[in-house]
């Protein structure tokens, strides 16, 4: 029998929304999988370097890892190697703005963690300034490895000095962009002072302290040993930043926050005072993905720059200005301290 009227529309419409559902099915059916035109190995690499990422990274949760898988595989393209997904491995960290994750290649990944300290490693400086203020600068140092000749010859300087009779000291990190912590932590560990003096903070809240004993992070006593005493313990200290101070070095400037008898100089540091953890790829690049934030001695937890206690632009390197106002400022400082007063 056939519709009139009212029934025919609707079986006109009924007709439509099936043929719709037809052609749209049909669509989704044909539409390639992420990854499809892929090689297995480029597929399985990329795929793995983003599982590293969402069970591991300090922001998983705020993340929308389906857009990020997605832009990941559609970045790759054709990907038929490893290398050949390089550049999605790299946008997905960037995608995840925590500001400090990095993927390096097979080459740099050997590079960075063999780097030892006959390659471009600059020596830690330390003298003896007027006032009897004792001055120790504490350049980056990219591995553990390199590390070694590092803490020496910085423990060394600090005992010399230390024999001089210094009263307080200043600690320069302006020009540390980062590398390793633990180096520049026991270089500084007998002014620094023994206990927990920071900590890393896991986005569950778990925390790792980092605890000097005898002047060394605790892991590390059997590598560099137990560094020399000071004549004055805790001493007077002023730390020095710029803009120039990022990871490591701010993990050295936040250990001494919350020191007694301890200020800051300079310019906020530049604003990842977070840890990556390194994870080797099958074909030896690495990611250096940031999984914990960073807390004081107090349990104050660090995101973004930190502001020094007074704020001085840098202008040691300005040759209009007169002098390092940053340095005259700590140690005016220090000199007013009372194991420096005169």
């Amino acid at each position: 029998m056939r519709a009139t009227g009212k029934h025919a529309m609707a079986r006109c419409r009924l007709m439509a929304v099936t043929a719709a559902l037809v052609v749209t099915a049909g669509c989704t059916a044909e539409a390639p999988s992420p990854g499809e035109a892929m090689s297995p190995k480029a597929r399985n690499y990329l795929t793995k370097a983003l599982d590293i990422m969402e069970t591991n990274s300090l922001l998983s949760a705020e993340v929308d890892w389906t857009a990020v898988r997605r832009g990941a595989f559609d970045r790759a393209g054709t990907a038929q190697t490893p290398a050949e997904t390089y550049g999605a491995v790299r946008q997905a960290l960037r995608d995840l703005e925590d500001q400090h994750s990095q993927f390096m290649d097979p080459e740099q990944t050997g590079e960075t963690l063999s780097a030892s300290a006959e390659e471009d490693v600059v020596p830690p400086e330390g003298k003896m300034l007027a006032d009897d203020i004792g001055y120790l600068a504490l350049p980056p140092v990219p591995s553990d490895e390199a590390a070694d000749d590092y803490v020496r010859r910085a423990r060394a300087a600090v005992s010399k000095i230390d024999e001089q009779g210094a009263c307080g000291w200043v600690i320069d990190l302006r020009s540390n962009w980062g590398g390793t912590m633990w180096g520049p932590l026991a270089a500084v560990g007998p002014i620094l002072g023994d206990g927990d003096t920071g900590a890393f903070v896991e986005a569950d809240g778990k925390k790792t302290a980092w605890t000097v004993e005898n002047g060394t992070p605790r892991q590390y006593l059997d590598d560099w040993g137990p560094a020399q005493p000071l004549s004055r313990p805790m001493p007077s200290v002023a730390v020095l930043t710029s803009r120039t101070t990022r990871s490591a070095a701010e993990a050295v400037t936040i250990a001494f926050r919350g020191r007694p008898d301890t200020r800051s100089f300079g310019e906020p540091t530049s604003g990842a005072p977070t840890a990556n953890v390194y994870h080797r790829l099958s074909d030896g690049a690495g990611i250096f993905l940031t999984e914990a934030r960073e807390a004081d001695r107090t349990g104050h937890v660090y995101n973004g720059p930190i502001t020094p206690d007074r704020e001085i632009h840098d202008d040691a390197r300005d040759l209009s200005s007169h002098g390092d106002q940053v340095l005259m400022a700590a140690t005016r400082w220090l000199s007013s301290r009372p194991d420096c007063r005169r």
